[in-house]
């Protein structure tokens, strides 16, 4: 009898510890991606939709994710008309994101750290124009939704249009180096 216990115990702790790791796609309908562009008279918002992506989930904790963003879908949700037409046309553009040679953006996980219960400290590789760069965020995972708000630094990704970084005269037609995004992943 007491060989039955050691072996039953024996097998909860293989079956705990062998607990594998779990890929879930997101629903890329119900996922959002809302992005905020500052400039010294105002900003602009809007957003730009997921093409695919997954979480890696090891029993709940985050462990891993892939993401891939359809930059054809960035628009602006604070204009309309012709004004809507005319930003989204420039945002598309060469001097921005470049969305015909550069269809889709990526975010891929790289190395993950708890910072409590359920919020990690993120560092992934984001590639926007074939430029790849590493970005650190915090990422709160509750059930079957991840959340996320960071700002990227657009200069470093080959984006100078109105950055005071690199044109000093540009004055009040400045914009600002960096746009935020707040993310809302659905698994």
């Amino acid at each position: 009898m007491k060989n039955l216990k050691t072996i039953a115990l024996a097998f909860v702790a293989f079956a705990t510890l062998s607990v594998s790791a779990q890929t879930k796609k997101i629903d890329v309908k119900t996922s959002t991606i809302e992005w905020v562009g500052k400039k010294v008279t105002g900003q602009h918002n809007g957003t730009v939709n997921f093409k695919d992506g997954a979480v890696v989930l090891k029993g709940k904790k985050l462990v891993g994710g892939t993401f891939t963003v359809d930059m054809t879908s960035l628009t602006a949700t604070d204009l309309t008309g012709e004004y809507l037409g005319k930003l989204n046309g420039h945002l598309k553009a060469d001097d921005f994101f470049g969305t015909d040679k550069f269809p889709t953006a990526t975010l891929v996980i790289k190395k993950i750290g708890a910072k409590s219960a359920n919020i990690y400290t993120t560092t992934a590789d984001l590639t926007i124009k074939g430029i790849t760069k590493p970005v650190t965020f915090d990422i709160t995972v509750n059930g079957n939704t991840a959340t996320t708000a960071f700002n990227v630094n657009r200069t470093i990704y080959g984006i100078q249009y109105g950055s005071k970084s690199f044109f000093d005269s540009i004055g009040d037609k400045a914009i600002n180096d960096e746009f935020e995004l707040k993310v809302t992943l659905k698994f």
